[in-house]
């Protein structure tokens, strides 16, 4: 899991681990995944990607 230095410094140490983040090509918004339980966790809002997340590779 991350981890963040100071609190109050708002930034993040390390890559978020166990998740992914795919983007739909139907709404062009982006969507976190449980890599463990292949489960969709949350959508973005806004077009721009989730900060420390890693994104899957296309097959």
């Amino acid at each position: 899991m991350a981890k963040n230095k100071i609190p109050g410094d708002h930034q993040r140490k390390g890559a978020v681990k166990s998740r992914s983040q795919i983007k739909n090509p139907i709404t062009g918004t982006w969507t976190k995944r449980d890599d463990r339980s292949g489960k969709f966790m949350d959508v973005k809002a806004d077009p721009k990607p989730f900060k420390g997340v890693r994104r899957e590779k296309k097959k």
